[in-house]
């Protein structure tokens, strides 16, 4: 099988389970979708999924591999003490970066089912502001109060950083990585992504408002705490689900089918 972008990566469907096949295939659904959306930044990020049936163990990019090359069979199964259970034939190793941020995850959050990490100019921009990210758009209230935040220690390649880095996570979805970028996780793969989406369009409106170097048109509290509410879970749907099958087919009538297999 080639992956439409020059690798020939044999096809794992059929040795692995169909729990782990379709978050496989999601997962390099996302890396593409972050590929076209302007999210990606070379080899230097990471997006993973938990193996839905075997908690332990997780998916994540080989590290050398470009975004928009991931294919359900491309990625590195991985322990959450950084041994690594499978990989494909090539000879790309194991993210020291990602593996601590991501295993981090896993070992405090069963729920967490999937995560995504960026570095985008916008996401670093507002990971540099004191301010954080501000409630100054519509878009930018659905995350009011419900993002964390981890300060920048150098990079993250020390696994003695994993409980610091969950232990600011907490319960939230998002968490800003000051002075560094932006990180989601979610439910599943869809919801990751879309936690994502919706970050980094907030930090894109709230750099462009404040480069205009007028005024800001800044929200009653109390119409930012109307607007939160809305968005409590369980009042509206689960961001993510619903656009799902679309972006997938997206990535279809882009890139072909063979980043399926």
């Amino acid at each position: 099988m080639n992956d439409g972008m020059g690798l020939a990566i044999p096809s794992l469907r059929g040795q692995v389970s169909a729990a782990e096949w379709q978050a496989r295939v999601d997962l390099a659904a996302c890396y593409r979708l972050c590929e076209m959306f302007g999210m990606s930044d070379m080899i230097y990020t990471h997006i993973s999924a938990r193996v839905p049936d075997e908690p332990g163990h997780f998916l994540l990019n080989c590290h050398g591999m470009l975004f928009g090359e991931m294919t359900a069979s491309g990625f590195l199964k991985v322990d959450l003490d950084g041994n690594v259970v499978s990989k494909p034939a090539f000879d790309y190793g194991l993210h020291p970066a990602g593996f601590v941020i991501h295993s981090a995850i896993y070992r405090a959050r069963p729920d967490a089912m999937a995560a995504m990490h960026t570095h985008t100019i916008a996401g670093m921009a507002v990971s540099a502001l004191k301010c954080g990210l501000l409630p100054l758009t519509q878009t930018a209230t659905r995350f009011h109060g419900r993002v964390a935040y981890h300060d920048f220690n150098g990079p993250e390649r020390d696994p003695a950083e994993r409980d610091l880095i969950a232990r600011n996570l907490g319960q939230h979805h998002c968490m800003v990585l000051r002075n560094h970028g932006l990180l989601t996780v979610g439910p599943s793969v869809a919801e990751a992504f879309n936690f994502m989406y919706g970050m980094e369009r907030s930090c894109q409106a709230q750099l462009a408002a404040m480069a205009c170097r007028t005024p800001l048109n800044v929200l009653p509290q109390a119409v930012v705490d109307k607007a939160t509410a809305l968005y409590e879970p369980g009042v509206i749907r689960p961001y993510g689900l619903l656009e799902w099958a679309g972006l997938l087919r997206m990535v279809d009538r882009r890139d072909g089918t063979a980043w399926r297999l």
